[in-house]
């Protein structure tokens, strides 16, 4: 239920904290407000929201900045808003951390399924919450533990967010199958796909930096030049 659902909403500007608080209230959120990234960091630490809706420009610590920091111990799913729609800015905080990236203006139904889609991809597979099966797929010295939602590299735990997590159990169910940026896209985000090639390649390439012993020579996650990525079987 979505009353259930704790949302962090950060920006400077006090007019959209409102508007987005009002729109996330009506449809049955419980809201958290902060005006800059430190004070961001300070309230996830305390309080532990289910999803962080976090504008990029904002004094002293900005939106990009405090993912980052957020990102170090938190697998939480944050949702970037910024008034820029270059694509490099779009880049810059998927690589932060971030899970998705919406741009100002913006819709209130679009904001509001955007939310609905990452708590429900938290949930299923981002969040250590439930452990109901022993389910896990082994490719190689990679282990993906479908019942804790954990990457084992090697032997070690590695932490993932929701949006890697899909995106492994998507490619490692089936080692040796090629998926292009788009099927990828649609599986993981359940979205219709357009122009999705660099959203996907951020994602694919922090994940290889945690899996592979040279992300620039990968053992396991590979492109397939012109096609789309592959996790191969060693």
């Amino acid at each position: 239920m979505e009353q259930n659902y704790q949302i962090l909403v950060v920006d400077d500007d006090i007019s959209i904290v409102n508007i987005i608080e009002t729109s996330l209230k009506q449809a049955g959120y419980q809201v958290l407000t902060a005006h800059d990234g430190e004070a961001a960091c300070h309230m996830v630490s305390i309080n532990r929201p289910d999803l962080i809706i976090m504008d990029v420009m904002m004094p002293q610590c900005n939106g990009i900045m405090a993912t980052m920091r957020i990102r170090q111990n938190n697998n939480v799913p944050i949702l970037i808003l910024s008034a820029k729609a270059e694509g490099s800015d779009r880049v810059i905080g998927l690589e932060a951390g971030a899970d998705d990236y919406l741009i100002k203006p913006f819709y209130q139904q679009e904001l509001l399924a955007r939310v609905k889609a990452l708590l429900r991809r938290y949930d299923d597979l981002g969040s250590i919450r439930e452990t109901k099966s022993d389910d896990e797929i082994r490719v190689g010295a990679i282990v993906l533990n479908i019942a804790t939602k954990q990457l084992i590299v090697r032997g070690e735990s590695v932490r993932l967010t929701a949006t890697e997590f899909k995106i492994l159990q998507v490619l490692m169910s089936n080692p040796n199958r090629v998926y292009s940026a788009e099927e990828i896209y649609e599986r993981v985000w359940r979205s219709d796909a357009y122009a999705v090639e660099n959203t996907v390649m951020v994602h694919i390439s922090r994940i290889r930096e945690k899996l592979e012993l040279n992300p620039k020579k990968p053992e396991y996650l590979k492109v397939v030049w012109g096609i789309g990525y592959v996790f191969e079987t060693p």
